[in-house]
């Protein structure tokens, strides 16, 4: 008979594992909290510091940013859906080999912007070289690329924003992916680019079941479907990677609101439903890879919490392991104001927790937090 699933079950276990039922002891290393949720979204790095705080106790941005920039524990680069995230240093022949496996979706370009593959290739190398042993800036490593490989590559045919960019700007997120760049600390206001320390990728098939493993247990059960979604990758492939799985004994079906999958012998459950306030900022994991959404974001949420159904775009308060308001903080010297909106209005010992959540926050960000809940909203926000 097929293992049946509750939410309570699953939202339990995933919360136990992502370090939000109850935080990982001082000390615990920051890599290992990044690892548990597999990446920590950080086109906003103070967002990243948050995630990855509120899953520890003690962390505050500056162990984050050591990891980041010290130690080099953590790697700043583009992950999961081309974006950018931390991923442990250790963890790039993981990320590597299973990101550069998954199929790319449509081009967004016009077909005279885009680079052949074989274009893309050289420009990924000629970034990769560039930036071995050297901290470049955008246009910097402009120079480079376009010396080591063409005028072509530096024709400015991409749209962005109010000018245009040079055509080989376009790769960039896959010289991430493959290896050859990753983030370095900013120079004055300047973004600037490093290459990673090297490593050996692992073989495509080997990484790809190793993250569907890790997907598994850490959002589990999923389907295929939840999975392409998470990766940014075309749904059909996905189904037919789970059932390669599957037909090697790595994965198991169970019954989650329909058919969906664990790893193979990864079927214990927590026996009671999470409990506790917490405060996800923008582009959590939590929030983006746990499903379905519809029940995450149960009711009113799903209108207030998301942006035509995307999650990530709105800080969210979670209740008992679901998605119960929206918040947003605003910052003044040593001071921030962190703006809570319920969906219900709170019972007093929720809001005590909510207090200390509010405090929380503030010590990750190094600064004395105010909490004010404001008026209890039902509906998209005004």
């Amino acid at each position: 008979m097929t293992l049946k699933i509750t939410w309570d079950e699953a939202s339990a276990r995933r919360t136990e594992r992502q370090f939000l039922a109850v935080p990982a002891r001082a000390g615990t290393p920051v890599a290992d909290i990044v690892g548990a949720m597999l990446g920590a979204h950080a086109q906003v790095l103070s967002a990243a510091e948050v995630s990855v705080g509120v899953r520890a106790d003690g962390v505050t941005r500056a162990e984050v940013r050591a990891a980041l920039w010290e130690d080099r524990s953590l790697v700043k680069t583009y992950g999961p859906r081309g974006t950018v995230h931390l991923l442990p240093t250790a963890e790039l022949p993981l990320w590597t080999a299973a990101l550069t496996a998954i199929p790319p979706g449509r081009s967004p370009f016009a077909p005279a912007v885009r680079l052949t593959e074989e274009q893309a290739d050289e420009v990924v190398a000629a970034i990769g070289d560039a930036l071995d042993g050297a901290r470049l800036t955008v246009d910097e490593l402009s120079d480079e690329v376009v010396a080591r490989t063409g005028p072509w590559a530096g024709e400015l045919v991409m749209p962005a924003f109010q000018g245009m960019w040079p055509r080989w700007r376009q790769v960039m997120h896959r010289a991430g992916q493959r290896g050859a760049l990753c983030f370095a600390p900013n120079r004055g206001r300047k973004v600037t680019y490093t290459r990673p320390p090297r490593f050996e990728p692992l073989a495509a098939d080997e990484g790809l079941a190793l993250l569907v493993r890790r997907y598994l247990r850490a959002y589990g059960p999923a389907t295929p479907g939840h999975f392409a979604k998470w990766a940014a990758a075309p749904r059909g492939w996905a189904t037919e990677l789970f059932a390669s799985l599957a037909g090697t004994g790595v994965i198991e079906e169970v019954d989650f609101e329909g058919p969906a999958w664990v790893v193979a012998g990864d079927t214990e459950f927590p026996g009671t439903p999470v409990r506790g306030v917490r405060l996800l900022p923008y582009f959590d994991a939590y929030a983006i890879a746990a499903q379905p959404r519809e029940t995450l974001f149960p009711g009113p949420a799903y209108e207030r919490a998301l942006a035509g159904g995307q999650a990530g775009n709105f800080p969210v308060l979670l209740v008992d392991g679901v998605v119960a308001g929206v918040w947003h903080q605003r910052r003044q010297g040593r001071r921030t104001t962190v703006t809570v909106e319920p969906l219900e209005r709170l019972p007093a010992a929720r809001e005590r927790e909510l207090a200390e959540q509010v405090e929380r926050v503030g010590d990750i960000l190094e600064a004395r937090a105010e909490l004010v809940v404001g008026a209890v909203t039902a509906g998209p926000h005004a």
